[in-house]
């Protein structure tokens, strides 16, 4: 979610943006038979955990080694697809609410063996670990910076570099933690005071609770207890809509929903590895000439009918997937033809370097570019419009009663003077709807261990790049690392859309400015890029995590020790699985075209003055203004008051989606499009509840992801294909 894209981000899909990013966006899956489910779970954790004692570091049912096994063994599957699906088109997930389903389901069917019951808890561990596993490929750089370093470099850029598994595995080491540690302070913050709505973690937690509304035994007393959430969580299952399959099944309990679910996934995803398998061994599948030979063999117009990315489609929605075919029609379709016939793109049409699909990834690098800025500066901007009367208004009235200006940075009244949301004006100092202390992350714990990851960091990105890129330069990666973060942090939370690809962009500009004349100019915008990037992305998961975990009751502690245990084996197995891929696989090639690694190397030429070509920065300076209008105005509708304009909101080209459909080859897009379509069909037009159409997707995109573990062997062992 790098230009990955993903629900987490990254990047990254939603019906109003795209996301290099966790979980599926969906709306939360709630109902009347939630609210009971939530309750019920509430009980069970009072049951499990009230007997652990306060000094405890770990609530025994929230952190369990059954549970991480299970995490790591489901986040490692993840790896592999995400890893497949980022070299191909960039898009990666975390599948959070996949990850839910498929360990409700272990546990399920071994329960009969459990000495204790999977726990609602325990099950929020399975989810977070898998993420942390799962995301690893973008967050350590996998699916763009390291294609592009070591295979896209010029002789004169540095040429390209040739990076040992053993090199690879310590690079991500080093970018995997950081992040995770500083998410930890901001909980506080974006949680439990402003309840940032993190959609994607609320409808996890919410699909958790329904899993497990059946797990309480009849005999038991409900009994009331304080822990986190309880006050949010009861509000947003009020306020939420019965979903609209629950009107049709109201005599189901969730044993035989689950069931219903689990039976969905395996179905999806046993027809999608069945196509994956029959894809390799009759490669024309891949591209089917659906418009004619002429469009297909000429303009590359052609259909790739693979079931994970009508799955994709299905996760993005139909807006964002109709935003990526208009970035199709007018790249592939308009520019395209332009640039071949004035000779500005003299190649065959499919080459990066002298075609035209090199010439149009400039207008949407511009595109993207335009879009981050702008959603950038509002996230800068915003607290000001929203809290500047506020502030003015405070520091005038200190102006009057005092002349010390010590008065005046200092109120005599205390912080509480400071502008502050409803929720932080209830209680300041001690939130009543927060975890028990001894569940909690202690300030101690982050004061040493983030510093340490910080070391660690920088260690581990002069052992792999030392010589291109120096000890100041790499700190300073890192602390705009957490300072961009931050602004990530409150776009998921706000918006279920991380946006990491920006962050990434605005830090190779960042230090395009401070390294003009260096000699490994495009090595040193890539590397820090890539340290901007693990940051804001693994900050943003943790939290979207924690988000969960808050609303079901979880510990935050164990929470934080599975994302750092997950992490690390995330960034080991990451790298092997990339190289592993790298060593069968010719990348770039027709089946792993790497468009994000294209973007990276092409965005660090652009900011540090590398030729484009011609008349290719006009076009791009025409689109980039373009999008900056259209950025504007859908944030001026997202947050307008009037309810036509927000549900306009949608409908307004976001600048990632379009720029995607530009840099990816329509093939990948009419899936995905047609996918987006069934999604709106289900939803919108049936008015159906959108977990089935999830789960649906889940399966297709695990099935072809897990597949391809198979075909990759199959093509080691060098079986012909039949066609």
């Amino acid at each position: 979610m790098g230009q990955p894209l993903s629900p987490r981000e990254s990047s990254d899909l939603s019906d109003h943006e795209l996301s290099d990013a966790g979980s599926p966006p969906t709306r939360k899956p709630t109902g009347d038979d939630a609210n009971e489910a939530i309750n019920r779970t509430r009980s069970d954790h009072a049951c499990y955990g009230s007997s652990i004692a306060a000094d405890s570091p770990l609530d025994g049912t929230n952190f369990t080694f059954r549970g991480l096994a299970v995490g790591m063994a489901i986040g490692i599957i993840i790896c592999f697809s995400n890893t497949y699906f980022g070299l191909q088109t960039g898009w990666v997930s975390g599948m959070a609410m996949p990850a839910s389903l498929i360990g409700f389901a272990v546990f399920k069917s071994v329960s009969r063996f459990l000495t204790l019951p999977f726990t609602p808890v325990e099950n929020v561990l399975v989810q977070t670990v898998a993420g942390a596993v799962g995301t690893m490929p973008l967050g350590c750089g996998f699916v763009g910076v390291i294609p592009s370093l070591q295979f896209l470099l010029k002789s004169d850029e540095g040429a390209p570099l040739d990076l040992s598994l053993w090199r690879m595995t310590v690079w991500a080491i080093g970018l995997c933690l950081f992040g995770v540690a500083f998410g930890i302070p901001l909980r506080k913050q974006v949680i439990i005071r402003e309840r940032l709505k993190f959609p994607s973690g609320t409808a996890t937690a919410l699909m958790i609770s329904v899993l497990h509304g059946d797990s309480q035994e009849k005999g038991k007393s409900q009994r009331e207890i304080q822990t986190q959430g309880t006050e949010e969580r009861e509000q947003l299952l009020n306020d939420s809509e019965r979903d609209a399959d629950d009107n049709e099944r109201q005599g189901d309990d969730s044993r035989t929903d689950w069931k219903r679910q689990i039976r969905l996934l395996v179905q999806a995803f046993t027809g999608s590895g069945a196509y994956t398998l029959l894809q390799y061994f009759i490669p024309v599948l891949h591209k089917l000439p659906i418009f004619g030979t002429y469009l297909a063999n000429q303009w590359v117009w052609t259909l790739n009918p693979s079931p994970a990315y009508v799955g994709q489609g299905i996760i993005m929605g139909p807006a964002t997937t109709i935003h990526m075919l208009l970035g199709a029609i007018v790249g592939w379709a308009v520019l395209s033809p332009i640039a071949k016939h004035n000779g500005w793109a003299p190649g065959e049409v499919n080459d990066w370097e002298n075609g035209s699909k090199g010439w149009i990834v400039w207008v949407s690098l511009a595109i993207m570019l335009a879009d981050a800025v702008v959603n950038l500066g509002w996230l800068l901007l915003r607290p000001t419009i929203y809290y500047g009367p506020d502030w003015f208004r405070i520091a005038k009235h200190h102006y009057q009663r005092s002349s010390s200006w010590k008065d005046l940075i200092v109120p005599s009244q205390g912080y509480a003077a400071v502008p502050q949301t409803p929720a932080q004006r209830k209680d300041d100092d001690e939130p009543a709807d927060d975890a028990p202390p001894h569940h909690l992350v202690s300030n101690r714990t982050i004061a040493w261990l983030l510093p340490l990851s910080m070391i660690l960091c920088v260690a581990c990105v002069h052992v792999t790049f030392g010589s291109y890129i120096s000890i100041p330069l790499n700190i300073l990666s890192l602390l705009i690392s957490l300072l961009l973060a931050i602004m990530g942090v409150r776009a998921l939370g706000e918006t279920d859309l991380n946006p990491v690809s920006g962050i990434s962009k605005l830090t190779q500009l960042i230090f395009a400015a401070i390294t003009p004349s260096s000699s490994n100019a495009i090595v040193v915008n890539l590397i820090a890029g890539a340290v901007s990037e693990a940051g804001a992305l693994q900050a943003g998961d943790i939290l979207q995590d924690l988000k969960a975990g808050h609303l079901i009751g979880a510990s935050p502690k164990a929470q934080f020790y599975g994302q750092l245990i997950g992490s690390v084996v995330g960034a080991v197995v990451s790298a092997a699985v990339y190289k592993l891929y790298v060593s069968v696989y010719p990348i770039p090639g027709d089946l792993f075209q790497t468009p994000t690694a294209y973007v990276w190397i092409f965005t660090a030429r652009l900011v540090t003055g590398q030729g484009l070509p011609p008349m290719a920065w006009k076009f791009a300076l025409c689109f980039g203004a373009l999008f900056c209008l259209t950025t504007a105005l859908r944030i001026y509708l997202l947050n307008s008051k009037v309810e036509w304009q927000r549900r306009l909101h949608p409908w307004i080209p976001g600048g990632i989606a379009v720029a995607v459909g530009m840099y990816n080859t329509p093939s990948f897009t009419l899936a995905r499009t047609a996918g987006g379509l069934i999604a709106g069909y289900w939803v919108n037009w049936k008015g159906r509840g959108e977990t089935k159409v999830i789960v649906l997707a889940s399966g297709l995109i695990l099935g072809e992801g897990v597949v391809s573990i198979v075909n990759l062997v199959l093509a080691s062992l060098r079986v012909p294909h039949l066609s």
